[in-house]
């Protein structure tokens, strides 16, 4: 997932998902996750090493977003690039 200020600057790639399944006991099953930066990925195996040390193996293709900065805390939060996307929408920034 791509993050980018409202100039186009690239921040960084993190991963967004559901937990599956977590050997750390660090989250449980269904448990949204958002990973620190991307600094490596591993196609074949299907494995993501991140900037603070973790690394995930995921499931299937997924799929790329952007999301502004201004929005990454709602990402954190557990809302997906979809909801925050429909919350970007509502009239008079209701929302920021």
């Amino acid at each position: 997932m791509d993050h980018q200020s409202s100039n186009e600057e690239l921040v960084g790639k993190i991963q967004w998902g559901t937990s599956v399944d977590d050997m750390t006991y660090r989250c449980a099953t269904g448990d949204y996750i958002s990973t620190s930066k991307i600094v490596e990925i591993s196609p074949q195996n299907q494995l993501i090493k991140t900037a603070s040390g973790n690394l995930y193996q995921v499931i299937g293709e997924g799929q790329k977003s952007q999301v502004q900065i201004i929005d990454f805390q709602l990402l954190r939060h557990g809302f997906s690039p979809e909801q925050i996307t429909q919350l970007n929408l509502a009239p008079n920034g209701i929302f920021h």
